[in-house]
């Protein structure tokens, strides 16, 4: 990746909410770029701050949530310093899209499927109304909606699952945005519908050429669809790197714990691995590495000094005092030994698997 297709930077962002009489730190310092055409899947476990990170970017933060540092600059507008509604009309939808983890609460239950598609495009993109509905039958065709014309005035009650999720890609789609956010889009529904949503994002991407950031906290869900990946906890991006970056050598603890405890490897005579202990809370001061208390291989230093981001390659980088040449050599879990290549014994007949 090369600065030239980067779309999407962030520099040394903070978040913070005021709660009560005090206020939470829930971005610490973050550093991340976004490159055009890729897929970036932000993974980590409830409450590391996925969600939290990307409403900065479409400016969809709860009104007790501010940033008191650093910078999110898109096509060269710094978007942390938008303050109004009209500001962010411009870029929320047309340039940066949102698809939320439950379709039920998406979409609204007493208006028609058809009427809350054309509703979008005739707001952004300012086209008269039959204009509109031609519009949007074809998006949910192509989103896999069968006789779309006799569905088009159907209510979301009247739709599966899968299905309300489709038309919710169909809304985000409406307006032709540059980047797609996907927060935990797949976790409401079954294995098979799951597999559907991820097959048509990535059909939906090659034909309109965007971006797309994906949020889960399933490793597994990542390995089909991910392209690049980065690692949150507490606030933080711990690691970083290309999917075989993170598959074939993770560094840090908290990547080897997260890989450890995928479902898709446990042994059925055995009971699937858990990472001990919780998350730090948002509302104290975290000294030194913030998973120092959750990990077997912490040493000292972790719980008084906070480790930088060290460099393994051109494209992967972990904040763990594991990499610093005085540390002892510490070796990954054997679970996750040979795990691309387990992966995809695996997901053998599922055709999302990345290809190589």
């Amino acid at each position: 990746m090369t600065d030239k297709n980067k779309i999407l930077e962030v520099r040394d962002l903070k978040v913070k909410f005021r709660v009560r009489d005090t206020e939470l730190t829930a971005i610490r310092g973050i550093d991340l770029d976004l490159y055009e055409g890729e897929v970036l899947a932000l993974v980590g476990e409830s409450g590391s701050g996925k969600s939290v990170l990307t409403k900065t970017f479409t400016g969809m933060l709860e009104k007790n949530g501010y940033i008191p540092e650093g910078k999110i600059v898109y096509k060269g507008n710094e978007l942390q310093n938008f303050t109004s509604h009209k500001q962010w009309l411009k870029y929320r939808g047309k340039e940066l899209a949102t698809i939320f983890q439950d379709p039920m609460t998406s979409l609204n239950p007493v208006r028609t499927i058809g009427s809350q598609i054309t509703e979008v495009i005739t707001k952004h993109r300012g086209e008269s109304e039959g204009a509109a509905k031609k519009i949007a039958i074809d998006l949910m065709e192509r989103v896999g909606i069968r006789e779309p014309e006799k569905r088009f005035n159907d209510y979301p009650f009247e739709y599966s699952g899968g299905m309300r999720q489709r038309i919710v890609i169909a809304i985000a789609l409406a307006c032709r945005p540059n980047v797609l956010i996907c927060d935990e889009p797949t976790t409401a529904l079954d294995v098979t519908i799951q597999a559907q949503i991820l097959r048509l994002l990535k059909d939906l991407q090659k034909e309109y050429e965007f971006t797309i950031i994906f949020i889960t906290h399933d490793l597994g869900v990542v390995a089909q669809i991910a392209d690049r990946i980065a690692v949150m906890y507490a606030g933080q991006i711990v690691e970083t790197g290309t999917a075989e970056d993170i598959f074939y050598d993770p560094k840090h603890p908290y990547t080897w714990a997260l890989l450890s405890s995928l479902p898709q490897l446990s042994d059925p005579e055995e009971d699937l691995y858990s990472i001990a202990g919780t998350p730090p809370s948002l509302y104290t001061t975290i000294e030194g590495d913030a998973f120092a208390p959750r990990s077997p291989y912490a040493m000292q230093i972790d719980y008084e000094v906070e480790p930088p981001m060290f460099q393994v390659s051109e494209t992967h980088f972990a904040k763990t005092w594991l990499l610093d040449p005085r540390a002892p050599e510490a070796t990954k879990p054997s679970v996750i030994h040979n795990l691309h290549d387990r992966l995809k014994e695996v997901h053998a007949d599922d055709v999302i698997f990345r290809e190589e």
